[in-house]
């Protein structure tokens, strides 16, 4: 027994800081119920849809240069290749990673592999664009795939939202 242990007075009462509380409590295991109930209440989240959401706004962001661009065909041009450096890779891995796999070495190894070909893509597809675009407007491609990348990220946040208020 330590001195402060000693000086400590005599209730049963333990804080979050001691040194005496549990650091945690174990919590049950499920049962194969409660698994099937939560399966079926949690519908999994499709890459495809984030996939679709990023190609809308690739496409909304082109008829905005459509509409309000200084030259609208330099620059509808330009936001097709910059919407198309985010969604060809990200449909390809999506299309990669389909099948799911029982270890979970594989599935780490297979999504870093489809990762690799994934920004391996997105670098070739922005190459191209800088070697075979005539007059390539720099500005309407960056702020396509900037904004197509903030899509891939709000997607996921915006439909496991809905997915939660049905629950």
């Amino acid at each position: 027994m330590t001195a402060s242990n000693k000086a400590r007075p005599a209730s049963t009462h333990v804080g979050p800081w001691d040194d005496e509380a549990p650091d945690s409590v174990p919590a049950p295991p499920w049962t194969a119920q409660q698994v099937q109930s939560l399966m079926a209440r949690e519908k999994p989240l499709s890459p495809w849809r984030v996939v679709v959401l990023q190609a809308v706004v690739g496409g909304l962001l082109a008829l905005a240069w459509w509409l309000f661009g200084t030259a609208p065909a330099q620059q509808v041009r330009s936001t097709v290749w910059g919407a198309a450096a985010v969604v060809l890779p990200h449909a390809l891995m999506a299309w990669g990673l389909r099948r799911p796999v029982a270890q979970a070495q594989a599935a780490l190894l297979s999504f870093l592999v489809w990762e690799l070909i994934k920004v391996g893509l997105a670098v070739v597809i922005l190459v191209a664009a800088a070697w075979l675009v005539r007059d390539l407007s720099w500005p309407a491609l960056l702020v396509a795939l900037i904004a197509c990348l903030k899509v891939h990220l709000g997607a996921w946040w915006w439909l496991s939202r809905a997915v939660q208020r049905t629950n």
